[in-house]
């Protein structure tokens, strides 16, 4: 059953994908709420250009971002393809919310969970941010293997993030991986907020280079990283095959309404 819409915020869709048209203070404010009301089992899907693809591609995906309380647009793509249909979507980039929820909820006594990365990446990631935002408050930090868990090794997981009593679980696991892990595991993990940023792990630990101020700003964060990641050509090339999609969808659609 699809949750309700957040108040105040307009869902708009590419390729029948939601994406939330709000603003990181709605977020916060809705995140806020729902943390001291004691309620859990939310969550928000980072959705970028890749991740649409995938939901056009596979079930599962689809019914996660359109499930998901707030659908937030990570990539200059999708703002793109939101152009070309006529819609304004703002650009809401999984790192910048991390950044965000550690610093406003540092008054309100938040308690983040890092799960996810390398041996000894979350609590790198809990240190660098304690340091730029004092006062932040850890409740615990968790690599998984390069490996499926055994149901056992998954209830130990599940019983310490409850142990540690977190309001938002951070997860980097990667695409599809991680939102696989959420899914998985909504209702077990007793928590207000899960959330999976996938490169925000490396991005603020320094362990992967993030693009300079510039790039992010022009919406070349991609290229950037492509330079320095060529690992993400094929990704890249998805997300062009998408945007060439949407282009010439969005161009079938003017003209028939011309006509």
């Amino acid at each position: 059953m699809q949750k309700e819409l957040p108040p105040n915020s307009k869902i708009v869709k590419i390729l029948d994908v939601p994406l939330s048209c709000t603003s990181f203070v709605r977020i916060l404010r809705e995140m806020d709420e729902a943390i001291q009301r004691h309620q859990i089992g939310g969550y928000i899907s980072i959705t970028n250009t890749e991740s649409v693809y995938y939901a056009t591609k596979i079930p599962f995906h689809f019914k996660y971002i359109r499930n998901a309380d707030f659908s937030c647009c990570d990539g200059i793509g999708i703002v793109l393809a939101g152009k070309m249909l006529g819609y304004n979507i703002p650009r809401l980039h999984g790192p910048d919310l991390m950044l965000k929820c550690c610093e406003y909820g540092i008054n309100r006594k938040w308690h983040h969970f890092f799960y996810g990365g390398k041996d000894g990446v979350p609590e790198l990631l809990s240190e660098k941010l304690t340091k730029k935002f004092p006062g932040l408050i850890t409740a615990g930090s968790y690599s998984p293997p390069f490996r499926e868990l055994t149901s056992d090794e998954d209830e130990a997981v599940i019983d310490r993030i409850n142990r540690s009593k977190p309001d938002i679980l951070w997860v980097g696991l990667g695409l599809l991986k991680q939102e696989k892990w959420i899914a998985k595991h909504l209702g077990k993990i007793k928590t207000p907020w899960m959330i999976g940023v996938g490169a925000a792990f490396d991005f603020h630990t320094d362990t992967v280079k993030r693009a300079p101020r510039f790039y992010r700003q022009i919406g070349m964060e991609w290229f950037y990283r492509t330079v320095f990641e060529p690992r993400l050509i094929k990704r890249q090339i998805r997300g062009f095959r998408f945007l060439f999609s949407i282009t010439k969808g969005a161009i079938f659609q003017r003209l028939k309404n011309l006509g």
